[in-house]
């Protein structure tokens, strides 16, 4: 499906359709959620700021609103694609809308599909987009600094592409630290402690092609991770892939 509209998006995922948001309404910053319990929120946002890379924060809403200054009128309890509600640790469930507790502080992340449409300008393939995949996300063996309670692995996603590309994909996605920038690693995933690209922790695998490398950014899904590490008594969270479409253009998060 073609969507060039974040609000026909989200009006299309408020009526129940759910589907990865790779390619949907481009141009437009996408982001990763995270709500937690007011008396967790300060450990979130503090564990976000020592871990700029996976965890980049570009809204946080008042205790109980659904509401965010990156997309107003959206609601943040149903205008997702799917959600995972989390119960000390455990993933207790996913749906098309949450029921939303009045001591939820909600942390807006930026998500590298953001850099997606900038990858696809330049002629860099995107292979889950080509196979009408979900992107692959994997758990690494790099540790975040931890933040009180709060600790975890950082999760990366991957996208293979070819060799004679990755230093174009790095330059086009370096000039967007605040949707997770640069690559954090590129070939060896066995470096990141992976061991089967074709089992990733999160979304689908995804086939190379003859002469693709794989090139793996920090991701927003890390806080989920860290949900499992950690095993606060409650959160919601978007479903991996299934991001929330702002308003924002992604011109906004651009650097010269």
């Amino acid at each position: 499906m073609t969507v060039t509209s974040p609000e026909r998006a989200r009006t299309l995922f408020r009526a129940g359709a759910a589907s990865p948001t790779s390619g949907w309404a481009p141009g437009f910053t996408q982001v990763n959620l995270i709500a937690v319990p007011g008396d967790w929120a300060y450990e979130v946002l503090l564990f976000c700021q020592r871990n700029p890379r996976p965890c980049p924060v570009l809204d946080v809403t008042d205790p109980g609103s659904t509401s965010t200054v990156l997309a107003p009128g959206a609601n943040l309890a149903t205008d997702l694609p799917k959600y995972r509600i989390w119960r000390d640790g455990e993933l207790a469930g996913e749906a098309g809308a949450v029921p939303w507790r009045d001591d939820l502080v909600a942390f807006l992340i930026g998500c590298s599909f953001t850099f997606e449409a900038g990858l696809t300008a330049a002629g860099v393939p995107l292979r889950h987009v080509e196979q009408g995949r979900n992107v692959s996300m994997y758990v690494t063996n790099r540790q975040c600094r931890a933040a009180g309670r709060l600790r975890g692995p950082m999760v990366v996603s991957m996208r293979p592409m070819p060799g004679g590309m990755v230093d174009l994909a790095v330059r086009i996605s370096g000039r967007m630290p605040e949707v997770h920038g640069a690559p954090v690693h590129v070939g060896d995933p066995a470096e990141l402690g992976i061991t089967d690209l074709a089992r990733p922790d999160f979304g689908d695998p995804v086939e190379a092609e003859p002469g693709d490398v794989p090139v793996f950014w920090a991701c927003g899904v890390t806080p989920q991770a860290a949900l499992m590490a950690s095993r606060p008594p409650y959160a919601i969270t978007h479903s991996p892939g299934y991001m929330f479409i702002t308003d924002v253009p992604d011109e906004r998060y651009r650097i010269a």
